[in-house]
């Protein structure tokens, strides 16, 4: 909006710049974040919004009575820095805004359920990977039928590409719902999601602005995507809308994410890298978002198995996803929190080495 207004109409040539806008999109979303926070919290409090705790949870989360659905008010600071600072004829930015309403839709029906209906099982498995599908798809068939290039590249390898074809399709289906149940899975601590959330979306801010740019994306063997640079102000809306909420969401937490903030980030991130060409940039930067959904296929894996061959499902960690086998060992919350951050900085430095290792 600021774009048309200040630059096309009014011709000041700074807000045509997208580090200019980068910066103050970041600035609008914390400055909104904690213009939104109090009233959210108010509204949370008097609905009784409060997060509903599993039975087989470890006995420290029984005692936590936090509200949850946090994440609109991620949603609603990113949503409005984006609309303000963003180029609004960029297909790229509102199919990015379409994966986040869209998957925050779903976390909010999951989160209304579980929390005012008082249903620990929210919506089904079932129905919410059929609506995640549907979301998905949309975005898919939207960029296929654009002409957005359906090459796949690879990390290190410069020379090494692999044309999907109309199987572009099924791969941002799995890139979008794989990151954003991976990020669902991953908030479980006070804070533990919400810092690799910020240290992807900063490797991502990297490398849209350089995919938006042909001479950076030329020098350094990237695939150049007209227009993908607007996504880095996404990114920085992203973190500015995080940092608020890790601001109240740090130990102990006041208020808690839910799936209405969890699966939209992770959409977010799933379609970011999409679009700039980067998927397997994102399973190293998001390495802990991995790291635990990897932990909870091992272990539904081998207790199916172990089940069925020995009559008794055994474990291979004391609870998935991982982060709750070393609460079982006896860690303190903000320990594991704290170093599953100082995990996912190295792996965002790891990543962004990547830009030159070619």
């Amino acid at each position: 909006m600021f774009y048309w207004l200040f630059y096309a109409v009014l011709g000041i040539n700074l807000f045509k710049y997208i580090t200019f806008r980068l910066l103050y999109a970041t600035m609008t979303a914390i400055v909104a974040g904690f213009f939104i926070y109090p009233r959210l919290k108010k509204f949370l409090d008097g609905m009784q919004f409060e997060q509903t705790i599993k039975e087989f949870m470890p006995e420290t989360h029984k005692k936590k009575r936090v509200p949850t659905m946090g994440g609109v008010l991620i949603l609603s600071a990113f949503t409005l820095a984006v609309i303000l600072w963003n180029r609004l004829d960029n297909l790229f930015v509102w199919l990015v805004l379409f994966s986040a309403v869209g998957f925050g839709l779903i976390g909010f029906v999951d989160d209304y359920i579980k929390a005012k209906l008082k249903n620990p099982e929210g919506l089904s498995e079932k129905k919410k990977l059929i609506c995640q599908i549907i979301v998905s798809f949309t975005i898919a068939v939207i960029l296929y039928a654009s002409g957005f290039s359906t090459v796949l590249y690879f990390p290190v390898f410069k020379h090494l590409h692999l044309n999907l074809g109309i199987l572009f399709i099924l791969w941002v289906i799995f890139v979008i719902v794989g990151a954003s149940n991976a990020v669902n899975l991953t908030d479980g601590l006070d804070g533990l999601a919400i810092g690799p959330v910020i240290t992807t979306s900063l490797v991502f801010l990297v490398y849209a602005y350089v995919a938006g740019h042909a001479r950076f994306s030329s020098y350094l063997h990237l695939p150049y995507i007209s227009g993908a640079g607007e996504l880095s102000i996404v990114c920085g809306a992203v973190i500015g809308a995080s940092l608020v909420f890790l601001w109240f969401n740090t130990y102990p937490a006041e208020v808690f994410m839910g799936d209405v903030g969890s699966l939209a980030l992770g959409a977010i991130l799933g379609t970011v890298a999409v679009i700039v060409k980067q998927e397997f940039v994102l399973a190293i930067a998001g390495g802990v978002f991995v790291m635990e959904t990897i932990s909870v296929i091992i272990q539904r894996l081998y207790f199916k198995y172990t089940k069925r061959r020995f009559g008794e499902g055994r474990r291979v960690f004391l609870m998935a996803p991982i982060h709750h086998h070393f609460e079982k060992k006896g860690w303190e919350e903000p320990k594991i929190t704290v170093r599953f951050w100082i995990i996912s900085i190295l792996l965002a430095l790891v990543s962004l080495s990547f830009l030159k290792i070619r």
